[in-house]
């Protein structure tokens, strides 16, 4: 039987401080009645809007990230899936990825803290490092594309704890060290991707390769791995 729920195309942004000594990453709980992972912490992120790929980056992934991401999603979403994951983390930590620069138009909406700030959106610093398409059964289902971002220099001009100008999309947003993730209420997923980030946040270099974990896929590990068979949608 055919699933009536779509796929959406989607961005999730890891980000990562002090990684050369004891790395952080940033997450955040969704609300405990939303309709898909509720109470769970995850990385910022979200759906690709329509008026994404139009938004004026001042720099884009690398080439050897942007070959990957166009085998992976085509062309026409290329721009729209980096400006996703600038979006989201800026919606939903307050935190704004880009360098100084002046807007000669107005801002489209979602993106006016850039606008008023002087900052232009940039994703120089990500590297596309992991992706994951929602199994059928879930009342939303993504086509993740997850983005590994070093924030002690991916970050405009801010205090990296200030997350004042977050939208309410998140509660309880604090940078995780890595050992201790595991005592939050996380997806199998969000493991998965954490594991395959990891190894890459002490170096710039783009992975050499990128797995994609589709629903079979995803359940097959979790049968293999029952100590880790955490919450799943």
């Amino acid at each position: 039987m055919t699933d009536p729920v779509p796929v959406r195309d989607a961005a999730s942004v890891i980000l990562v401080r002090d990684r050369a000594t004891r790395p952080q990453v940033l997450m955040g709980q969704r609300s405990r009645t939303a309709a898909f992972m509720p109470g769970v912490y995850v990385f910022p992120g979200g759906a690709v809007d329509d008026g994404d790929a139009r938004v004026p980056l001042s720099q884009r992934l690398n080439a050897t990230c942007e070959a990957r991401l166009r085998e992976e999603s085509g062309g026409r979403l290329l721009a729209g899936l980096q400006a996703a994951a600038i979006r989201e983390v800026s919606e939903e930590t307050g935190l704004l990825l880009g360098e100084p620069g002046i807007w000669t138009d107005d801002a489209p909406a979602g993106w006016e803290a850039f606008h008023r700030h002087a900052c232009r959106p940039c994703a120089h610093h990500f590297r596309f490092v992991f992706r994951a398409i929602t199994p059928l059964g879930p009342p939303r289902r993504f086509d993740a594309r997850f983005f590994l971002v070093d924030a002690d220099v991916a970050v405009f001009g801010a205090d990296l704890d200030d997350f004042s100008a977050a939208t309410d999309e998140l509660s309880n947003l604090r940078w995780v060290p890595l050992d201790t993730v595991d005592s939050l209420r996380i997806a199998f997923i969000t493991t998965l991707a954490l594991e395959t980030a990891a190894p890459h946040m002490a170096h710039d270099d783009p992975p050499d390769s990128v797995p994609c974990i589709t629903g079979d896929r995803e359940q097959a590990l979790r049968g293999a791995r029952p100590d880790r068979n955490r919450f799943a949608y």
